[in-house]
């Protein structure tokens, strides 16, 4: 570590690249350095500053004033660079554009409306955990959380049945392209073509069904609450993000859960501390890892004095794990731990809109398992999947023992 010069004020300096492979494989011995070196911290490689602990990354995902989303929330600048598809409106955009598409979503995926999905969500759940116990061994990430979400979900937008193998790819390319123009993102380039097609297609009004949240959104634009233009827009902001953190989420509680047994254990004796479970996984685990800011006018976070046009770089998943917040226990697993307050979801306007779903989905799996099974344990090695932005795996092989 050396260190470097923001507005004359001199911050610690990191070399790692922080979209290694190594480093998103296993995170976190690199946050754990990236919070002891300070609460702002400059990453030479990039020439981006870095924040890391709790109460910095909390407030700047706050004040969304100075730290604006609008400008890109990833590695680009959109005031300098063109983006490469059009920004997201929830994710890169700012009040009042912001809000006015936040309130149509909400609108949409209002309480009532995903308190009536339980009852349409729990029974494919039931089943699909019948199937897996009665098995024995099974992969947690694509014969669970990924055959899950990717049913269940696409159903309720109204997406048709042809086409949803698209929605991995189409979400991974969507997060990989918040990171720099590394193999990760090239990798996902190579197939963008046809992924983008389709993504658009299905955002359109005929090709969804009457009475999912795709048609509500378009219901929304004739009632003059977004624009017809913004509709398609907001319906692919469900498409991109509405399946794969779900899905690293479920898979990373499943992880977290079969490598922590006495934590499985305390499940099965009271299946309705799922939801909590799912809470301690992301934070323990966090599926989203790190987003960008831009910094709209000069500031100052911790006596770092920061000018206007600087990317920050949001290390959600090392605030999740910051000591000086969570205690002793910030780096250790435990269902009965006090969750609330994570920001593996974000936090402030721009928290995630969809969350309720996300929480909805992995409460009816893990609810389903906990019930049917005393013990659940790994089969094999987990296999990594990369992604610039997300954390989580492509495998993970585990044995359930049933109840």
């Amino acid at each position: 570590m050396n260190s470097d010069t923001v507005a004359d004020v001199k911050v610690p300096a990191l070399d790692d690249d922080p979209f290694g492979h190594g480093i998103l494989t296993d995170p976190y011995d690199f946050h754990a350095r990236l919070r002891d070196a300070g609460p702002v911290v400059r990453l030479a490689r990039y020439g981006v500053l870095a924040m890391g602990r709790y109460t910095e990354v909390y407030a700047s995902l706050q004040n969304w004033e100075t730290f604006v989303s609008s400008r890109g929330a990833g590695l680009s600048d959109f005031k300098k660079e063109k983006p490469w598809r059009a920004p997201s409106l929830l994710l890169e955009a700012d009040p009042p554009e912001h809000t006015v598409a936040r309130r149509a979503m909400a609108g949409v995926i209002s309480p009532r409306a995903v308190r009536e999905l339980r009852a349409t969500f729990r029974p494919f759940a039931e089943e699909l955990a019948d199937r897996l116990v009665a098995r024995g061994t099974f992969d947690a990430v694509t014969d669970l959380a990924e055959v899950y979400p990717l049913k269940v979900f696409p159903d309720a937008v109204g997406l048709p049945e042809r086409g949803r193998e698209n929605l991995l790819p189409y979400g991974a390319l969507a997060f990989n392209a918040f990171g720099p123009h590394n193999d990760l993102l090239e990798a996902a380039l190579e197939t963008a073509a046809p992924v983008q097609e389709w993504g658009m297609k299905s955002c359109r009004r005929e090709s969804l069904a009457p009475g999912g949240f795709g048609a509500r959104i378009w219901e929304a634009a004739d009632r003059g609450e977004v624009t017809h233009e913004q509709a398609p827009l907001l319906v692919r902001s469900l498409l991109s993000a509405g399946v794969d953190t779900t899905v690293y989420g479920i898979a990373n509680s499943l992880y977290a859960l079969a490598t922590h047994p006495e934590q499985w254990r305390r499940l099965h004796a009271d299946p309705s501390l799922a939801k909590f479970a799912f809470d301690e996984a992301l934070r323990f685990e966090s599926p989203v890892q790190t987003f960008f800011r831009t910094t709209a006018r000069d500031t100052e976070v911790a006596g770092v004095r920061i000018p206007e046009g600087t990317k920050v770089l949001l290390f959600l998943g090392s605030a999740n794990r910051d000591p000086r917040h969570w205690g002793v226990g910030a780096d250790s697993f435990d269902i009965t731990h006090r969750a609330g307050g994570h920001v593996a979801f974000g936090m402030g306007v721009h928290q995630c809109v969809g969350q309720p779903i996300a929480r909805l989905e992995a409460d009816l799996v893990l609810t389903a398992l906990a019930s049917r099974v005393s013990g659940v344990e790994l089969a094999g090695e987990p296999v990594p999947k990369l992604n610039n932005t997300l954390k989580g795996w492509a495998s993970i092989p585990v044995r359930v023992t049933p109840a």
